[in-house]
């Protein structure tokens, strides 16, 4: 847990440095320290000791990021909801997690069934940040992302996993974060993404600056650049898909690291993002949440290192202490340049999905290297590995889809679109590409025209608003392949949506 006692160390070194900037309000690192030890004494007073997974409502403001920082120093994990998810799929996530007790920053709390912490409202209490012993194979923190059957599918991170991952970004001589950086924070705390833009700007005494909920991201994050001249940019790529419109107007050499994750990168639009900031040293970072955020990444650069695979970025190689392992159907390694499935290992892996067996033993498989025993996950990206050592990515080996970065399994729409339909007719969700080369999502029915609207109202109140799909189209009679599957690259010729 080394992570948790520099977390301590910066918060006490930088008191008098601003930690977070929210809707143009800042706070400095001591009143950060202020409300991570009201929360903490909350905490130590009501909660039991093996009460160890605590709800977290996610809301944009100075206590919700306290909290995190709180539970860790009491040796605890967070489990985020978002309060704007429908209400039943977060009693769903607590449900699987046996939480009894929430911490809530809102005005009014809709959490009555569980004790709830409202970290609003708190007395003011010493100062205490420092954190507990606790073993490094503790929790902290379970994410929960789409399940195919309709279940979330819980993601449990241990402290040793986060503590790797520190350990690894650390290592690299090509970022360092100083305690005068500006970072920007556009993720919602559900979101794996989010943990590597609030955890190194508190490492190192910088600025967070956050997106106000209901606002629009991209806009939001054009101004915060322009305005307050941010430093340090982590982004999904379609943001900037978002932004391509406005790039004659943006001039931010005061940009120093920026770094991508969460879909593909394209290479035309990264050569642009590019001259937009240019002082700025931009990586593509891959990792999915089941591997602590972060695996590897590759160093672009618009001349001399723009390494791209049918127009994407490489994903470049892995981080200190991650191995990775291109595999076919049977798990054993695949030749240089021959396209298999990437496969992760190392000290940031999960421990498994959460009370999940038959999905762990699809996912994960144990390999002997070198007299070890290596624990792989099976990440179900399509790559390839160069003979230079770069990992080039090709494609998703499923239907999993991201969506505005989050990761979406297409087959848990179809199943709530089908659940209240009350034809029995074919429905699939499909990934469509708009005209500014983001995804988004629609459903195809095999069937005469009908009334959606039950429909949609059920599926709104079962997944959360990106995974709700923006176009229908009905279809007389679905196109096949040969095999007799349905042929999904046809379906998608339906949906004209430039």
């Amino acid at each position: 847990m080394k992570f948790v006692k520099a977390l301590q160390e910066s918060i006490e070194n930088h008191f008098t440095h601003n930690v977070l900037c929210i809707n143009n309000t800042f706070y400095t690192y001591k009143d950060f320290a202020i409300e991570v030890s009201k929360i903490r004494n909350a905490i130590v007073n009501t909660i039991e000791d093996s009460e160890k997974l605590i709800g977290l409502v996610t809301n944009d403001d100075l206590q919700t990021y306290a909290s995190i920082i709180a539970l860790w120093f009491e040796g605890k994990a967070y489990v985020p909801v978002n309060p704007s998810t429908p209400i039943e799929r977060n009693h769903k996530v607590f449900e699987l997690t046996d939480t009894r007790y929430v911490i809530d920053s809102s005005k009014k709390s809709i959490y009555q069934n569980y004790m709830v912490i409202a970290s609003a409202t708190l007395e003011d209490v010493e100062i205490n940040l420092n954190p507990r012993e606790v073993s490094d194979d503790q929790l902290a923190y379970i994410l929960f992302t789409s399940g195919t059957t309709g279940l979330p599918k819980g993601v449990p991170i241990t402290f040793n996993n986060v503590d790797a991952l520190v350990n690894a970004i650390d290592a690299e001589p090509e970022f360092n974060l100083v305690s005068t950086d500006r970072c920007l924070q556009m993720f919602e705390l559900t979101f794996d993404f989010s943990v590597v833009t609030y955890i190194f700007p508190f490492l190192s005494g910088a600025c967070i600056y956050t997106i106000p909920k209901g606002a629009i991201k991209y806009f939001y994050v054009f101004k915060l650049i322009k305005e307050q001249k941010l430093t340090v940019l982590t982004m999904v790529p379609s943001i900037i898909n978002y932004l391509r419109p406005y790039f004659s107007e943006i001039n931010a050499p005061d940009v120093r690291y920026c770094s991508f994750g969460g879909g593909a990168l394209h290479s035309d639009i990264a050569k642009e993002w590019s001259d937009c900031l240019p002082n700025c040293k931009m990586f593509n970072y891959y990792g999915p949440t089941e591997f602590t955020v972060y695996s590897g990444f590759y160093p672009y650069h618009k001349e001399t290192h723009q390494k791209a695979h049918n127009g994407i970025i490489a994903i470049g190689t892995p981080q200190k202490d991650t191995l990775y392992l291109v595999v076919d159907e049977n798990n054993n390694e695949v030749p240089l340049n021959v396209t298999g499935e990437l496969c992760l290992g190392g000290p940031q892996i999960t421990p498994g999905y959460w009370k999940n067996e038959e999905r762990n033993t699809q996912s994960f498989f144990v390999r002997e290297e070198n007299g070890k025993s290596i624990r792989y996950y099976k990440t179900g990206d399509l790559c390839l590995k160069d003979e230079e050592g770069d990992f080039l990515y090709v494609g998703r080996a499923d239907f999993q889809v991201k969506i505005r970065g989050y990761r979406v399994e297409l087959a848990e729409i179809e199943f709530h679109a089908k659940a209240k339909s009350e034809r029995k007719a074919n429905i699939v969700a499909l990934d469509i590409i708009n005209n500014l080369g983001n995804a988004e999502l629609g459903l195809a029915i095999e069937s005469e025209e009908f009334d959606t609207d039950d429909i949609f109202d059920y599926m709104k109140t079962k997944m959360p608003d990106y995974m709700i799909p923006g176009h229908v189209r009905f279809i007389k009679e679905f196109p096949h392949s040969i095999n007799g599957k349905i042929n999904r690259k046809e379906l998608r010729t339906y949906f004209d949506i430039n």
